[in-house]
């Protein structure tokens, strides 16, 4: 996480200092300042400081180094448990299918959308409850 910070670091400067000459460059050549390359150069480096601010906060509380920046590091250091996934779960892909139906249904016409939202409905209860019933209930 710490050359992550830096790179972040580095890239806010040069996108900065890229700014800057930037609008000494439109300065003299135009004689005035081009707006929408220099504002969307400004916000690049706002960006990138937003990123490293967060790297720098984020590697400060969690006190210590990651995994990845220790040179005596397994692999499995750095492989923390995520959570449970269902890996036999059908209900992910009819929610995909049915989001996929009711954005077509924004996009083309509106009645298919009445179609897709209740599909949507199932498959999110169908999802949230599927250990609830079935083979798998507790």
């Amino acid at each position: 996480m710490r050359t992550n910070m830096g790179i972040m670091w580095l890239l806010t400067g040069f996108f900065f200092l890229a700014a800057m000459v930037y609008l000494a460059w439109g300065l003299i050549d135009h004689g005035g300042v081009e707006w929408a390359g220099l504002v969307g150069i400004l916000l690049s480096s706002v960006l990138a400081a937003f990123i490293a601010f967060y790297l720098t906060i984020t590697h400060r509380a969690q006190g210590g180094e990651l995994a990845e920046d220790r040179l005596d590091a397994d692999i499995d250091d750095g492989d923390p448990e995520i959570g449970h996934f269902s890996p036999w779960s059908w209900w992910p892909i009819v929610l995909a299918g049915s989001l996929a139906l009711t954005f077509l249904g924004l996009a083309v016409g509106p009645w298919i959308s009445f179609i897709g939202v209740p599909l949507v409905a199932v498959a999110l209860v169908g999802w949230v409850y599927e250990y609830y019933r079935g083979y798998f209930a507790r």
